[in-house]
């Protein structure tokens, strides 16, 4: 019996106009898409921190972004959210950086603890006790600790009699535009430290140093109460923002 003799088709099929699989799109919102001479990571890698913009070091940290945005497009948004100014974003809370599309719960904490170590970054200078001789070295203590803070803060610094630094504490945290303060919790702290001299301190969130009625009366009565312990108060200044106000130099102390 002989073999079925099946037909082969040996000329090729044309594949029908249009039928062509697509290019496959590249989506230039992941950043890993972008050429390495544009990604800020490699960036930094090549060149240092020192060569990024602010944007895209705040990208770094955001590290990935939305299927609409990149996570440099995220960071500017940020910055635009505090005009460009890097004090203001110090400022913002991990619910206000929510407030914009692509940063969630765990990039929102880790943009504040990135900002929370640059500040204390700032602090490191002067962990060994500097001596406080004028008005300007306290306000370079102070301001790294003060300046961002979105409530009131009342500070004390506790100091030997030659102005050396013995202690800083913040005797009392109030609200947006006040904060009440313990005569005895300041007293009781510089007595607890030995200090023989004084300054005290507090942030006014508005960005308005000017004192106010209330911070005058506090003042004469913390100078009367450390005259009576045989302590001297040296001065008092308010922090607002990058301004700073001192009752000593303006000859009300």
């Amino acid at each position: 019996m002989e073999p079925e003799v099946k037909e082969i088709d040996i000329v090729p099929k044309v594949k029908k106009a249009g039928t062509e699989p697509e290019a496959k799109k590249v989506n230039l919102n992941v950043i890993k898409n972008w050429t390495e001479d544009e990604r800020p990571r490699e960036r930094m890698t090549r060149k240092g921190a020192q060569a990024l913009s602010d944007a895209e070091l705040l990208a770094i940290l955001i590290q990935c972004g939305t299927k609409d945005v990149s996570a440099l497009e995220i960071a500017q948004q940020i910055l635009r959210k505090v005009d460009q100014n890097l004090v203001a974003l110090g400022k913002l809370s991990a619910e206000e950086l929510q407030v914009i599309k692509g940063i969630g719960s765990a990039k929102a904490t880790k943009l504040v603890a990135a900002l929370e170590l640059g500040r204390r970054r700032q602090m490191i200078r002067n962990i060994e006790k500097p001596k406080l001789a004028s008005s300007k070295d306290a306000v370079s203590l102070l301001m790294p600790m003060m300046q961002d803070l979105a409530r009131e803060h009342f500070c004390v610094l506790c100091l030997t009699a030659n102005n050396t630094l013995l202690h800083r504490e913040f005797a009392s945290i109030g609200g947006l535009t006040s904060t009440t303060v313990d005569l005895k919790v300041i007293f009781k702290i510089a007595l607890q430290y030995s200090a023989t001299r004084i300054i005290v301190a507090h942030n006014h969130p508005s960005g308005n140093p000017k004192p106010s009625n209330s911070d005058r009366q506090i003042t004469q009565k913390l100078q009367s109460g450390a005259k009576a312990l045989d302590m001297q108060l040296v001065d008092h200044i308010i922090i607002a923002d990058r301004l700073a106000f001192s009752f000593a130099d303006e000859g009300l102390l």
